[in-house]
């Protein structure tokens, strides 16, 4: 037995967790040729991490990782429904500090969280920022070590560059998110396959033919957007973004209002990063059997609140599938409680992609250490870091690629040569 301490559902249930994790390390050889490096040189020894994240085979690899180059991992989750229990167990079993539970209560979470920070790390992995937004309010004490931290997705990295530019932030974070191997691939690729995979999965429902709306065409939007038109179903897309509307439009979407789309749409996906995407003012639109879900990280974007306080009936139908009844008798049908619906009505982003995501985050915590201390900022991977990521994922699936000569490089270098 570890002597770790924990807070998790079942430490039983370790045999099904190291299997789910072995299954998922198959598919992750980025990560895996890191954790062997880090398994000679130790570059994490004697370091306290916070980790808060989506508790699910994918992490436990790169906490492993993490913990073979001489890190002590305290780890909680990012979302009271995505950890995958039998995750926890295993990790508990490999000397991890675990403590989230699948299903755990708001006030539960919390406490999880303080329990991570409570240590005093020196590096702080977050998705989503709330250790961040811990560390910055109520549990200053906890900050004392901390060296630097590390975001992992969009709606995290717009809460840091906030903190940032009100000049409250008091130490440096690295905005994975930002790095190309991560929103370009995990996010528009791994959103787009596993919140698709979600829909399909809790609704066994056909997509072709349907009306699909997807809010906000960031790189998750587009990666949604694109697998549902490959399904066969007409999408359109809502933004406030006038660039990225247009691009939607030369995509071959349709554009349009929200306020016009809740008249028309079978399914939602709201994958913004902001809250009152669907609020009251669309409930009284929607069709009658209407599906909504949600792919950005919090639970805001549809105003569930609203909803179950202003509906005529509420009925459980399955797991992840919730109705409520308007007093007209429409029926909206809301998946995974509003939260990340590829999480929580799924297994989230397939292995080969957060592959590269938690190689940057891995690598990004042995940038910290032996970085000198940087500004308290938010920063980006170096783009060599990136490279590195990304030439690692080619060389794992066999594909080569062009380098260029020297003269090639003494052009680009140069500003003499023109038209000759």
């Amino acid at each position: 037995m570890s002597n770790a301490n924990y807070d998790i559902a079942d430490i039983e249930l370790a045999g099904e967790g190291y299997e789910t994790s072995n299954w998922a390390r198959r598919h992750m050889p980025v990560l895996e040729s890191i954790r062997d490096r880090f398994e000679k040189e130790k570059p994490l020894n004697n370091v306290k991490v916070a980790a808060c994240l989506h508790i699910t085979s994918e992490t436990s690899n790169l906490v492993e990782t993490l913990c073979a180059g001489g890190a002590e991992v305290h780890l909680c989750a990012s979302n009271p429904i995505s950890t995958q229990d039998p995750i926890t167990a295993h990790l508990v079993k490999q000397g991890v500090s675990v403590y989230a539970i699948h299903g755990e209560d708001l006030e539960t979470y919390m406490a999880h969280c303080v329990q991570a920070i409570s240590v005093k790390p020196h590096i702080v992995i977050d998705d989503g920022g709330d250790l961040t937004k811990l560390l910055h309010t109520d549990f200053e004490q906890h900050r004392s070590n901390v060296i630097g931290g590390l975001e992992e997705t969009t709606t995290g990295v717009i809460r840091i560059k906030n903190l940032e530019r009100d000049g409250k932030l008091e130490y440096p974070i690295i905005a994975i998110n930002d790095s190309k191997t991560k929103h370009m691939f995990d996010n528009r690729y791994g959103t787009g396959q596993s919140t698709i995979d979600a829909i399909m999965r809790s609704t066994n429902i056909l997509l072709a033919g349907k009306v699909f709306v997807v809010s906000g065409f960031g790189m998750c939007g587009r990666g949604v957007a694109m697998r549902a038109a490959g399904l066969g179903a007409s999408v359109i897309v809502t933004e406030v973004d006038p660039v990225r509307a247009l691009e939607a439009v030369m995509e071959g979407y349709k554009v349009m209002s929200m306020e016009e789309a809740v008249k028309v749409g079978d399914v939602f996906v709201t994958v913004t990063g902001n809250k009152s995407i669907i609020d009251e003012r669309h409930f009284s639109q929607l069709k009658d059997g209407v599906l909504l879900s949600n792919a950005g990280h919090f639970d805001c974007e549809i105003d569930l609140q609203y909803l179950k306080k202003n509906s005529a009936d509420y009925k459980r139908l399955r797991s992840g599938i919730e109705q409520y009844t308007q007093s007209d008798g429409r029926r909206i049908v809301v998946l995974g409680e509003g939260r990340l619906v590829n999480l929580c009505a799924a297994e989230g982003h397939p292995a080969e992609v957060m592959d590269m995501s938690f190689a940057n985050q891995a690598l990004g915590c042995e940038y910290l250490v032996k970085s000198d201390r940087m500004t308290n900022s938010v920063i980006k991977l170096p783009d060599q870091i990136d490279n590195e990521v990304a030439d690692l994922k080619l060389e794992s699936i066999g594909v080569s690629y062009d380098r260029l000569t020297s003269k090639q490089s003494d052009y680009l270098d140069s500003w003499e040569e023109g038209t000759e």
